[in-house]
C-alpha cells in the first residue's frame, strides 16, 4: 500500500514523496525510524502519488542483486536480521525497496517472519523470493536462500543490459528513421510545394501522395498524436488479455530468427529459477509451479503447468517436458540425466548457464538482421520524399531541353 507523505528530513530539507508500507502506522514509523518530522501522512491517491523513473520506481535486478549481497554480508558477520534490515533499510537508494525492507523489520519486530513480512510488498518481493525465504528459515540457511537470490538476480540482470545495448543500435535508427520523415514532410517538402505547382505539368502519383501527406500532417498533427497514442493504448489492452497474449505469444515462436531467442531465453529463465528453487529445498511439484508462473511466454507456462501435473502423478520430469515439444532436446536430455544421477539442480544450473550464452548469440544475430532492415528503410523513407520533389523537377528539365 502506497502513502503520500509530507515531512523535513535530518537535514532540514521538505521532501514530499510516498512510502509503500502495510498500514498508516507503519509507513510512520518507518519515517520516524529514518529521522522523518512528518507534516503530513495519508494514502497516495491518483493525484498525489509520487511518480518516479529514477531511484524511487519498482526496483531493479541490479538493485535486488545488491541487496541479497549486502544482507548476506551483514548477516554472515554476525548481526542480528532485524538490525541487518534497519541498516539496508537506511542505505538503499531505491526509496520502494527501502521502505519494503524497513517495512519487514518492523514486521518482524511484531512476531512476524521475515516470508511472511515479505508478502506485504509483493511489488518488490516476488512469489519465488518470498518462497526461498521461507525455505531458508525453515531450514536455518537463510543466507544461502538469500546468496542464490542474489545469483538470481545477477544473471537476469546481465542478460536485460546485454539485449538493451545490442538493441539500442537499431531502436535509435528507427527513432530517427520516424523524426526525420516527419521534419521533411512538415518543413522541407512545404518550401518545394508552390514551385511543383506553378511547374505546369501533371505531377507524379508520388509526388501528389507526398503532397498530400504533408498537407495533412500540418492540419492533423493532433490527429497523429492520437493515433500514436490509441496504438500504445491497444497494444497495452492486447497484452493484458490472456487469450490475446498467447495467440501472440504464439505468433512469435512462428518468425524464423526470433523464434530461436524466444525458445533460448524461456530455457535459460526455466532451467536457472528451477534450479534456485530445488537447490532451496522447495519440492518439485511447487518449484515447478513457481517456475511457470515466473514465464514471460504463455506458451511455456502452459507446457510447464502440463509438467507440473505429470509429475503430481508420479512421472519424472524429462517425460513431459519432452513432451511438450516446446523445450529443446537438450533441455530434457540434461533434466533426464540430472534425474538418473540424482543432481538435477546442479544439471539445470548448467543448462542455464548454457542457454544464458545462447540467448547473447541469438540476440546478436537477431540484432545483425535487424540492422540492415532499419538502414534500407531509412533509406526508403527519406529515398521516396527526395524523390518525389526530383521527379516532377528533372521532368521539367528534360521538357525544356527539348525546346
Amino acid at each position: 500500500m502506497d502513502f503520500a507523505y509530507v515531512a523535513y528530513g535530518p537535514n532540514g530539507k521538505q521532501v514530499k514523496s510516498t512510502i509503500e508500507a502495510p498500514s498508516e502506522e507503519a509507513a510512520a514509523r518507518t519515517l520516524k525510524g529514518k529521522g522523518y518530522t512528518i507534516v503530513s501522512l495519508e494514502k497516495a491517491g491518483a493525484l498525489n502519488k509520487n511518480i518516479s523513473f529514477s531511484i524511487g520506481g519498482k526496483p531493479t535486478p541490479r538493485d535486488m542483486s545488491v541487496f541479497c549481497r549486502q544482507f548476506v554480508a551483514i548477516v554472515d558477520a554476525g548481526v542480528p536480521v532485524v538490525q541487518a534490515l534497519s541498516m539496508l533499510a537506511e542505505q538503499t537508494e531505491n526509496k520502494m525497496l527501502a521502505g519494503a525492507i524497513a517495512g519487514c523489520k518492523d514486521s518482524i519486530e511484531k512476531g512476524s517472519s521475515l516470508a511472511d513480512s515479505m508478502k506485504n510488498y509483493p511489488k518488490v518481493f516476488s512469489n519465488l523470493f518470498v518462497m526461498l525465504v521461507d525455505a531458508g528459515e525453515a531450514s536455518g540457511s537463510l543466507t544461502k536462500s538469500f546468496d542464490r537470490m542474489g545469483s538470481q538476480f545477477e544473471k537476469t540482470h546481465a542478460l536485460r543490459n546485454m539485449i538493451k545495448k545490442v538493441s539500442i543500435y537499431p531502436v535509435v535508427l528507427l527513432v530517427v528513421t520516424f523524426v526525420v520523415a516527419i521534419v521533411m514532410l512538415v518543413k522541407v517538402v512545404p518550401m518545394f510545394k508552390e514551385m511543383l505547382e506553378e511547374l505546369g505539368t501533371e505531377l507524379p502519383g508520388i509526388t501528389k501522395f507526398m503532397l498530400g501527406l504533408s498537407n495533412w500532417m500540418q492540419q492533423y498533427w493532433w490527429l497523429l498524436i492520437i493515433i500514436i497514442v490509441a496504438v500504445i493504448v491497444v497494444i497495452k489492452l492486447l497484452q493484458s488479455n490472456e487469450n490475446t497474449k498467447r495467440g501472440l505469444d504464439t505468433l512469435r515462436l512462428k518468425i524464423p530468427k526470433f523464434n530461436t531467442l524466444a525458445i533460448k531465453t524461456a530455457s535459460a529463465s526455466f532451467a536457472r529459477t528451477l534450479s534456485t528453487l530445488l537447490g532451496s529445498g522447495i519440492p518439485m511439484i511447487e518449484a515447478i509451479g513457481i517456475t511457470a508462473n515466473t514465464m514471460d511466454n504463455l506458451c511455456f507456462k502452459d507446457a510447464l503447468n502440463e509438467a507440473k501435473n505429470s509429475v503430481s502423478m508420479g512421472s519424472n520430469l524429462s517425460t513431459p517436458i519432452k513432451a511438450t515439444k516446446r523445450f529443446p532436446p537438450l533441455v530434457h536430455h540434461m533434466i533426464s540425466v540430472g534425474e538418473d544421477t540424482g543432481n538435477i539442480d546442479g544439471m539445470l544450473d548448467r543448462l542455464a548457464d548454457y542457454y544464458e550464452e545462447e540467448v547473447k548469440e541469438a540476440t546478436e544475430q537477431v540484432m545483425a538482421l535487424l540492422e540492415p532492415l532499419v538502414i534500407i528503410l531509412l533509406a526508403g523513407v527519406v529515398g521516396s520524399i527526395v524523390l518525389s520533389i526530383m521527379l516532377p523537377m528533372a521532368s521539367m528539365m528534360g521538357g525544356m531541353e527539348n525546346l
